[in-house]
C-alpha cells in the first residue's frame, strides 16, 4: 500500500528513490535471477554472435541488472527488454518491466504502445525460432504450427504480466484515493469540531449575557425602589411616623420579593431543572448545562409566573408608592400576546422606571402602552427632574448596563429599541415589539 502527498515524504526511509528497504531489497534480488538469466543466456548469444564468451555474458548480466531502476524509469526497462529480445534473453526482464510499466501511473497510450512493441518483438523471435529450429530438422512441432506457437508465446509473455499491473495500479489507485478522501473527512472533522467549538464558546458567552441580563432586571428594580423607600423613611422617620411605618412595610415587601426571585433564579442556576435527583440522571456536559441553566433563566416568558403586562398597573403603582409621579396610558384594544413579547415589554417599563429612580428622582414620569394591529408600541418619558433635595438623595449606584440590557432584549425578538434626551431636558425611552414574535 503507497502514501501520497505530504505522507508519501515522510514516508520514505529507503535509498534513493525507494521508500522502503523492503522495496530495494526486492527489485535487488530480482535484478539478480535476471542478470543471472541473461548471463547465462549470452553464453549462447555469444557464440550465435560470433563474440566472445566474457562479452556476451557481461552484456547480458548488465541488461539483466537493469531491473533496479524498474520504479524510477519502468519505461526504460521494457525498452532494454524490447532490445534484447533478438538476441532470446530476458524472459523474466521483460515479465517484470511490463507488470511495472503497467502498474506505474503512466498514460494508458504509452503502456499500450511499449507492450505491443514487446509483443511483437516476442511474435517476431519466436517465429524466427521456430523457423530456424524446422530449417535444422528438428521436430518439436510441425510447420502448421508454428504461427499458433508463435502467437501463444508472444501473448504468454505479455498479456499476463500488462493485466496484472493493470490491476495492481488501479487497485493502488483506489486506496490512495480512498486514503484522499478519509484524510479530507478527517481535516473536515477537525475543522468542524474547531467551528463547534466556536460556536460553543460563543453560546456560552452568549448565555451569560442573558443570565447578567435577567438578574439585573429582575432584582435591580425591587433593589432601588427599596433604596429610595428607605431614603424617604430616613427623611420622615421622626417627622410623619405613620408614613415610616408605611414605607418600611413597602420596604420589607420588595425585600422580600427581590429575594424569592433571586432565590429562584439562582436555584435555577444551580439544579437545572429542580425536579430531578442526582441519582436519577447523570451530570449534563457543561455546555448543555450552561445551555439549560440560561434557557430556563433567561427565557421566564415561557413560565406562566413570568410578568406579563396586566401587571403593568401593579408596576407603576409601586413607583407611584415612593413618590414618584408617574401616569399610565393604554391605547387600543388591550389582547394576549406571546408570553415572551409580554415580559420584554414589561422589563423595558420596568428598567425605564428604575432609570428614573436613579438619575431623575422626583421627575414626572409618563408611561404609554398602544396596542397595535401586528405590533406593540411602549414608551416611557420623564421630564427634567426638580432640584435636588440632600435630605431625600438616594444616591443609587449605575452599572450603566440598564439601555443595554433593554435593547439586547428588544432587537433579540426583531424589535425596535431607542433611546436618549428629550429637547425639555427629560429623557425618553421607546421600544416597538411585533406582538407575534
Amino acid at each position: 500500500m503507497t502514501t501520497t502527498g505530504d505522507d508519501r515524504t515522510t514516508a520514505m526511509t529507503g535509498p534513493w528513490w525507494w521508500e522502503r528497504w523492503r522495496g530495494a531489497a526486492l527489485d535487488a534480488g530480482l535484478a539478480a535471477l535476471s542478470a543471472a538469466e541473461c548471463g547465462a543466456e549470452g553464453v549462447a548469444f555469444a557464440r550465435d554472435a560470433g563474440l566472445p564468451v566474457p562479452v556476451g555474458v557481461g552484456f547480458g548480466l548488465l541488461a539483466g541488472a537493469a531491473l533496479l531502476i524498474r520504479r524510477r524509469w519502468p519505461i526504460a526497462v521494457v525498452l532494454i527488454s524490447i532490445a534484447i529480445t533478438p538476441a532470446q534473453m530476458g524472459v523474466l526482464l521483460t515479465v517484470v518491466g511490463l507488470y511495472t510499466l503497467a502498474a506505474s501511473e503512466l498514460p494508458r497510450r504509452i503502456i499500450g504502445a511499449l507492450a505491443g512493441m514487446s509483443m511483437a518483438g516476442t511474435l517476431i523471435v519466436a517465429l524466427v525460432k521456430a523457423n530456424q529450429d524446422m530449417a535444422e530438422g528438428s521436430p518439436s512441432i510441425g510447420s502448421e504450427f508454428i504461427p499458433f506457437f508463435a502467437v501463444t508465446a508472444a501473448i504468454g509473455v505479455t498479456a499476463p504480466p500488462v493485466l496484472l499491473g493493470l490491476y495492481v495500479g488501479a487497485r493502488r489507485r483506489l486506496v490512495e484515493g480512498m486514503r484522499e478522501r478519509a484524510d479530507s473527512l478527517e481535516r473536515e472533522l477537525q475543522l468542524l469540531a474547531e467551528r463547534a467549538e466556536e460556536r460553543a464558546e460563543w453560546a456560552r458567552n452568549e448565555e451569560r449575557t442573558r443570565i447578567a441580563r435577567e438578574m439585573h432586571d429582575v432584582v435591580a428594580h425591587r433593589v432601588s425602589l427599596m433604596v429610595v423607600h428607605a431614603a424617604a423613611l430616613q427623611a420622615v422617620a421622626r417627622k410623619d411616623p405613620e408614613k415610616a411605618v408605611k414605607n418600611a412595610a413597602l420596604v420589607g415587601d420588595m425585600g422580600r420579593q427581590a429575594l424569592t426571585e433571586l432565590r429562584e433564579m439562582l436555584g435555577v442556576l444551580r439544579t437545572g431543572d429542580g425536579t430531578k435527583a442526582k441519582a436519577e440522571k447523570p451530570a449534563e456536559p457543561p455546555l448543555a448545562a450552561v445551555a439549560f441553566a440560561a434557557a430556563a433563566a433567561a427565557s421566564r416568558a415561557v413560565d406562566e409566573d413570568g410578568p406579563c403586562l396586566a401587571e403593568l398597573e401593579e408596576l407603576v403603582g409601586q413607583s407611584r408608592a415612593t413618590g414618584m409621579a408617574v401616569d399610565l396610558s393604554v391605547e387600543g384594544e388591550a389582547r394576549d400576546c406571546s408570553a415572551e413579547v409580554e415580559q420584554t415589554a414589561y422589563r423595558v417599563v420596568q428598567e425605564a422606571l428604575t432609570n428614573v429612580h436613579k438619575h431623575a428622582a422626583g421627575a414626572k414620569t409618563h408611561v404609554r402602552l398602544a396596542y397595535r394591529s401586528a405590533e406593540i408600541a411602549m414608551q416611557v418619558e420623564n421630564e427634567p427632574p426638580p432640584e435636588a433635595d440632600a435630605s431625600s438623595d438616594a444616591r443609587l449606584p449605575s452599572g450603566g448596563n440598564g439601555l443595554v440590557g433593554m435593547r439586547e432584549r428588544v432587537m433579540g425578538l426583531g424589535g425596535v429599541f431607542v433611546s436618549g434626551p428629550t429637547d425639555g431636558g427629560g429623557f425618553r425611552v421607546s421600544a416597538v415589539l411585533p406582538a407575534a414574535a
